[in-house]
């Protein structure tokens, strides 16, 4: 790059592979929690994060905000979920057929109910924005996945999350400040 030249980019651009991230972010800190940051996302990934999040602070309230994806209401979180609440795993039905374990659906209401110690919020459909993971992971984009990043590998991709979510914490976290006053909407 040169001033008052305009950039110009490499056509020759090699993938090397791919990664995704798992996280949760403490929205009274800001601080990204357990973040878990390999090649897939499943609901096993899955399960794994919630239990280091809640192993974090074994005996506080937990209360995930999370999307319609699948993983998010698996029959392997229900288990956990009562497991934690002290629920007898034969009163969960089965899954497809009956019970708490029956439908998707089934088992969002079950993991969505408040009164549980680890309890899910979902968004509605197209809704990510409320959840501010989502909001952060508009920040990661921007600071270190942009389109002049570069990684030699998935494992260097990898290592330069982590290290960017360990700077994150050491140096940027804090809670968002939501600005959105509520005023309605007017549709002409």
């Amino acid at each position: 790059m040169k001033p008052g030249t305009p950039e110009r980019i490499d056509p020759s651009y090699e993938r090397h592979g791919t990664s995704g991230i798992i996280a949760s972010r403490n929205v009274a800190t800001g601080e990204i929690a357990a973040p878990l940051v390999q090649p897939t996302r499943t609901e096993e990934d899955f399960l794994i994060h919630i239990q280091n999040v809640v192993s974090i602070s074994p005996l506080t309230r937990h209360l995930f905000i999370v999307d319609q994806l699948n993983i998010h209401k698996s029959e392997s979180l229900v288990r956990f979920v009562a497991n934690m609440e002290g629920i007898d795993q034969n009163t969960l039905g089965v899954k497809g057929k009956s019970g708490i374990l029956k439908s998707m659906e089934s088992r969002m209401i079950f993991l969505a109910n408040q009164s549980h110690k680890i309890a899910f919020v979902y968004t509605p459909k197209h809704c990510s924005w409320l959840n501010q993971i989502e909001c952060w992971f508009s920040i990661i984009t921007r600071r270190l996945l942009n389109t002049r990043a570069s990684f030699v590998s998935v494992a260097d991709l990898e290592n330069k999350i982590l290290a960017f979510i360990d700077f994150y914490n050491k140096f940027l976290m804090k809670p968002f400040t939501w600005t959105f006053k509520g005023k309605l909407l007017r549709y002409v």
